[in-house]
């Protein structure tokens, strides 16, 4: 790949300071990351400088599951676009036909039929429309530092600092705090129509729930009639160890929406996957919900080819291993900074470190960056860094990962001084 020297870096900076986003750039700029993607392979990222190299450690929330660029995943586009293109929503597609029985029989229960899209949000949209639609119900309960996309209604069920500032009506929405049942059965009514969650919050931190406040919020939008959405696009596709991370719990959802990872990287695909019983309400009129580049016959062959990948029993066990290798990896980071570290959250290979105070979720993302590794802190919980490395990571990479954040690590301290002294980081933190 081309490699850009610092003049002509410097160019491509200025095109987008003024043509994509003032404000991010100056953000970069002021955080001093200005990082242009490259080169990108397996678990690596380059900058278009060729100078800086980082470890992914969020993989873009799960798009990069299997790395950047699997060997095996580009095979499988080339030769798609020998014979197709995305084809049209309007005729029975074989690709489609195929990709929809693949996820049928990775599926509990009925959940057996999908309508695909192209983001995590078009899916969450559709999600809540069936839901609305088929228990004539306008209410939703969504937790609170859960996120499920920048559309409409997903935008709607998301916190305060995504939809304020659009002047988005969400009367229609109530926010529960996650994992607390209590705040869950009052807010339930006869007018809800769906609850909608995430299965471990990714943007709130890592956040895991109890085994227990998963089965309840199940039998209890049973009986209520309510339609219970699990939001999978992060934590699906074998990012917890397992196929879908509603399984840790031994409940089936009404639907589940899958997102990010479902393509590998090179691919736009989402998907939402619907019980059986509510269906019906494309019967009179199959054509109320289309999206023209939805399930592309392209996309919907690298999908196959990425469920083929992650179902392995092998590739499951593989995750599971490295996860083992990281949470005693963990253990032994928290001893040596307890001063720094409150604690980690994880399941599977979905990790966060959770820091002592607020300002350390994004002076960590600094301090990894210059030691190479990217990993962003929780939006929602500025204590917490997310760390999702792609799940082909190798044992020697997780041994590379823990001694490169310990050095990170290392590094807080002195950035607690500069931000103190007003030095650095003011835009992060204002």
């Amino acid at each position: 790949m081309q490699t850009y020297d610092k003049n002509e870096k410097s160019h491509i900076i200025s095109d987008f300071r003024h043509h994509v986003s003032t404000a991010k750039a100056d953000v970069f700029e002021e955080y001093g990351m200005e990082f242009i993607m490259g080169r990108r392979e397996g678990c690596y990222i380059w900058d278009i400088d060729g100078k800086k190299k980082l470890f992914n450690c969020h993989s873009n929330g799960g798009v990069f599951n299997l790395g950047h660029r699997h060997p095996e995943i580009i095979k499988t586009l080339l030769k798609a676009t020998e014979s197709l293109d995305i084809g049209n929503h309007h005729f029975i597609s074989v690709q489609r036909a195929k990709l929809a029985k693949k996820l049928a029989s990775m599926m509990p229960g009925d959940l057996n039929y999908t309508v695909f899209g192209v983001s995590g949000g078009e899916a969450i949209d559709l999600a809540l429309k069936v839901a609305q639609g088929h228990t004539k119900r306008n209410e939703v309960i969504s937790t609170i530092g859960g996120y499920h996309g920048h559309t409409g209604l997903a935008l709607a069920t998301g916190d305060a600092q995504y939809r304020e500032p659009f002047g988005l009506d969400t009367s229609h929405v109530k926010r529960v705090q996650f994992n607390e049942i209590q705040a869950f059965k009052d807010a339930l009514s006869p007018h809800t129509a769906a609850v909608i969650m995430e299965t471990v919050q990714s943007t709130a931190g890592i956040i895991i729930p109890e085994k227990t406040y998963m089965q309840e919020v199940r039998n209890l939008c049973t009986e209520n009639r309510t339609l219970l959405i699990i939001d999978e696009v992060q934590a699906g596709l074998g990012r917890t160890g397992k196929n879908w991370a509603f399984e840790h719990f031994d409940i089936i959802p009404d639907m589940v929406v899958l997102g990010k990872g479902l393509s590998g990287g090179l691919y736009p695909m989402s998907a939402t996957v619907i019980r059986e019983p509510f269906m019906k309400i494309f019967n009179e009129n199959p054509f109320i919900h289309i999206s023209t580049f939805g399930g592309s016959e392209i996309g919907s062959e690298v999908t196959l080819n990425v469920l083929d990948i992650s179902s392995d029993p092998n590739f499951l066990n593989h995750v599971n291993e490295m996860a083992a290798l990281f949470s005693h990896g963990f253990e032994t980071l928290q001893k040596k900074h307890p001063d720094l570290i409150h604690s980690f959250n994880q399941l599977g290979l979905m990790m966060g470190i959770k820091f002592t105070h607020n300002d350390l979720g994004p002076l960590f993302t600094k301090a990894a960056y210059e030691s190479g590794i990217w990993s962003i802190y929780a939006n929602n919980d500025k204590s917490i860094c997310q760390l999702m490395p792609p799940l082909i990571i190798t044992k020697l990479q997780v041994e590379e990962v823990l001694e490169t954040m310990d050095k990170a690590i290392g590094k807080l301290k002195y950035y607690q001084v500069a931000l103190k002294a007003k030095k650095a980081f003011k835009s992060i933190f204002s």
